[in-house]
C-alpha cells in the first residue's frame, strides 16, 4: 500500500491550493482515504475523509465550506481543494488510510499513510 501527497506550497492568506494524494497497491474504490494535517505542536486533525465505495464524505470543522475532497477512481487518487486559506491552516499535510470519526482523534495511529506535503500560509 503506497500513498504520496503532494501539491503543498507557499500561499497568501485568502488563497487557494489543490493537493493530490496519488495511491498504489490496494483496490482504490474499496477504501475510504483520508487527509490528516499536522501543524508545530499541535496535535495530528483529521481534516477530510472521503468512502470511494458510497462517496460519503467527512470534514472536521475548522476546513467545512473552505475545503473539498473528491476522488478519482481511474487515476487512483484523490483530491483536496482548499479554498480561503488562513494562516492557521500552516502544517503537513498527509493522506492515508483508514479515516473518518470512528477512527477516533487521531487518525494516522493505524493504517497506511504517505509522505506528508508543507502548506504554509503566510503573507
Amino acid at each position: 500500500v503506497q500513498l504520496q501527497a503532494s501539491g503543498g506550497g507557499l500561499v497568501q492568506p485568502g488563497g487557494s491550493l489543490r493537493l493530490s494524494c496519488a495511491t498504489s497497491g490496494f483496490t482504490f474504490r474499496y477504501y475510504a482515504i483520508g487527509w490528516v494535517r499536522q501543524a508545530p505542536g499541535n496535535q495530528r486533525e483529521g481534516v477530510a475523509c472521503i468512502s470511494n465505495n458510497d462517496g460519503s464524505i467527512y470534514y472536521g470543522d475548522s476546513v467545512k465550506g473552505r475545503f473539498t475532497i473528491s476522488g478519482d477512481n481511474a487515476k487512483k487518487t484523490v483530491f483536496l481543494q482548499m479554498n480561503s486559506l488562513k494562516p492557521e491552516d500552516t502544517a503537513v499535510y498527509y493522506c492515508g488510510t483508514p479515516c473518518g470519526p470512528k477512527y477516533g482523534s487521531d487518525w494516522m495511529a493505524s493504517g497506511s499513510w504517505g509522505q506528508g506535503t508543507q502548506v504554509t500560509v503566510s503573507s
